[in-house]
């Protein structure tokens, strides 16, 4: 079982930020472990065809690109990202079906490691590169916060999927 804790070590900003993260990830993960890669590929809730384990874990993974390699050090954007379209608006949600979920986690995991590794290198006033809106740009703490959010926010997603597939609940 994945070890986690939302306690951090120390108690200055960057710790408890990172920390929170770092829980919200492996509670993502948690909702992973013992599941079949039929499972992870269904799509439990009929108006919601691209909601499916393997689709979360992919859409986490690529949110983490977007805001890391793309918005904070204006780097291009790759993946299933960058064929996105106004018809096709979550291709990372589509594509992940046909990617072993072992394969999605260690991408997630990669890509995690390296915006720890990025977020220990810069102060969290460190405006990103990019703006988001008009001429606005976010700094590296509020990236952390809204990663923070939008993992919390996905993990419920999990919770209910896990449970509708087989059952499980908690963690």
């Amino acid at each position: 079982m994945t070890t986690r804790t939302d306690t951090p070590p120390s108690w200055d900003e960057r710790t408890q930020l990172t920390t929170c993260l770092d829980y919200a990830r492996a509670t993502a993960l948690v909702k992973c472990e013992g599941l079949s890669e039929e499972n992870a590929r269904k799509a439990p809730l009929p108006t919601s065809p691209l909601m499916t384990i393997s689709g979360l874990i992919s859409h986490l993974r690529w949110v983490e690109h977007w805001w890391l390699d793309v918005v904070f050090l204006d780097g291009e954007l790759q993946g299933p990202l960058a064929e996105a379209t106004d018809d096709d608006p979550d291709p990372e949600m589509r594509t992940a079906v046909d990617v072993p979920l072992p394969r999605l986690i260690a991408a997630y995991e990669e890509q995690s490691a390296r915006l720890r590794r990025l977020v220990s290198e810069h102060d969290l006033d460190t405006k990103a590169k990019r703006p988001v809106r008009g001429d606005l740009h976010v700094d590296l703490r509020w990236i952390l916060l809204h990663l923070i959010e939008e993992t919390a926010r996905h993990n419920g997603h999990l919770d209910i999927i896990r449970e509708l597939l087989d059952g499980r609940t908690g963690s």
